[in-house]
């Protein structure tokens, strides 16, 4: 017969893979394989002589009486964690593996560049980070947080605010010296005056809007170009700096490339992307979510 830790261990671990939708995931979170996962929820199936989840090779979904164990054992356990931490308080170490996603503008020219100052406040936190433009699915893979472009439509995560980064539109020195300065956006816009590097986003294959504003008004435009860029939009800046076209990027991108970089339309500039900071939907946040999440906010108080 299981023991009572041993039936309490397969209650948390059906609990985190009915959180996240599967055992990989879980097994993930966890630091488990997902065979032990599925051990371990194939012994409570037993135990109470019910199926918990329905299973296909491409999916997994509750059965309404695994819907209804898994609601009063998510209560069970969070009342469990109030109580020990009752006795451990807030400030529990944060310690064990941070699995972040991040794109890699975000990640060359703001996260990575922290990461030093955190390791040293928090050295007891492991870092497994995912430098990536493609579109993941945060729970499916195990991700603690990710940094996003723009919010999600995902309800099972907390989207919050790390800044709204200021566009411009650059060039070379090279680049301006040949084809001159666009003043307007009709002579942007016109290939046979300028050449622009535009970015096809992985998740749509479409090109990524330029923003601007033009006498207190907002404007986008699709730009259109014998040359396009995927995966990558550091590869666009790139081919700037050597001379080949104009690019729309973050401020603080062009800045971190000095006089390699010169802006245009600064009448049309104003616009902005956000960057948001995700993670589970779960009050109950580990001590190291709960660390890079105050310090990625500049000393926020905890979620």
């Amino acid at each position: 017969m299981d023991t009572a830790q041993t039936q309490l261990g397969s209650i948390a671990l059906f609990c985190k893979a009915a959180e996240l939708g599967s055992f990989t995931a879980a097994a993930q979170a966890l630091g488990l394989t997902p065979a032990a996962v599925s051990r371990g929820v194939g012994r409570l199936e037993v135990r109470l002589g019910l199926q918990l989840f329905r299973r296909t090779t491409r999916s997994m979904q509750l059965t309404d009486e695994g819907r209804l164990f898994f609601e009063q054992c998510r209560v069970a356990l969070g009342q469990i964690e109030d109580a020990e931490r009752s006795i451990t308080g807030p400030h529990t170490e944060a310690r064990g593996l941070l699995r972040i996603s991040v794109p890699s503008t975000y990640a060359h020219y703001r996260l990575l560049p922290r990461l030093p100052q955190f390791r040293r406040q928090y050295p007891q936190v492991e870092l497994d980070i995912n430098v990536s433009n493609r579109n993941i699915d945060f729970v499916e893979e195990g991700y603690d947080v990710a940094i996003r472009l723009g919010t999600p439509p995902d309800s099972r995560l907390v989207a919050r605010k790390l800044e709204d980064a200021a566009l411009g539109v650059y060039a070379s020195p090279a680049y301006l010296q040949a084809f001159g300065q666009p003043r307007t956006l009709e002579q942007l816009q016109d290939p046979a005056q300028h050449t622009l590097l535009p970015f096809v986003l992985p998740s749509t294959g479409r090109v990524l809007p330029w923003l601007f504003t033009h006498q207190g008004t907002e404007l986008e435009i699709s730009p259109r170009s014998s040359l396009q860029i995927s995966e990558d939009p550091l590869a666009c800046v790139a081919l700037a700096r050597c001379g080949l076209g104009l690019v729309q990027t973050l401020q603080w991108i062009a800045q971190g490339h000095g006089p390699e970089l010169q802006e245009v339309m600064q009448d049309h500039a104003g616009r902005t992307r956000a960057f948001y900071l995700l993670y589970p939907h779960n009050r109950h946040l580990a001590a190291r979510v709960r660390a890079l999440v105050a310090f990625l906010l500049h000393g926020a108080t905890d979620p």
